[in-house]
């Protein structure tokens, strides 16, 4: 199970940190899929950036453009309803699962929670651009995997300190910061 689980977590990628938007755009069209782009809204109820979902043949790959966030590490997941009213976030609900009870963490050999995604890095001046490839979930449902368009929708939630990708429920990660629906 521990090796299952630190495979998947290694198809779990950053697929890269300063892409730019353009550039990853344009890769998704050329390979005939459109990126979903949602507003990303901080807990005072302004943008405070951007994000795009992109079906994948197997996963979605998640694009984040971000300002006005505290430099450093922050946990980062899908969570399973399309709400993010402010300023706590908490009617995004918990992480995307599968399975019940819902068990956090890449490192964790006993992980069920889909909505796990690698640390976002916040760069000195508050900004981040990274890119995510996940395995664990898909557009519409593909492959077995939960899905972020289904009838009440998903969020992206950004926390405000690092995910341990141990710690139960949600890795340490802490308070909910910023929140983009999907539907």
């Amino acid at each position: 199970m521990i090796s299952a689980r630190l495979s998947l977590s290694a198809a779990l990628l950053c697929l890269s940190a300063a892409l730019p938007a353009a550039a990853s755009a344009q890769t998704a069209m050329e390979h005939g899929t459109t990126p979903s782009e949602i507003l990303l809204k901080g807990a005072d109820g302004k943008t405070i950036g951007t994000i795009a979902v992109t079906d994948a043949p197997k996963g979605v790959i998640l694009r984040v453009q971000a300002k006005g966030l505290r430099p450093g590490w922050h946990g980062i997941h899908f969570h399973e309803t399309g709400d993010c009213s402010a300023p706590s976030f908490k009617s995004a609900g918990g992480h995307v699962h599968t399975q019940s009870p819902v068990v956090h963490g890449l490192l964790n050999a006993n992980a069920n929670d889909d909505g796990d995604l690698p640390n976002l890095r916040v760069a000195d001046d508050g900004t981040a651009m990274a890119e995510f490839y996940s395995t664990l979930v898909s557009l519409h449902g593909t492959g077995g995997r939960p899905a972020l368009l289904d009838k009440d929708g998903a969020s992206v939630v950004i926390h405000e300190n690092p995910d341990d990708y141990k710690t139960q429920p949600i890795g340490g990660a802490g308070s909910r910061v910023a929140c983009a629906v999907i539907r």
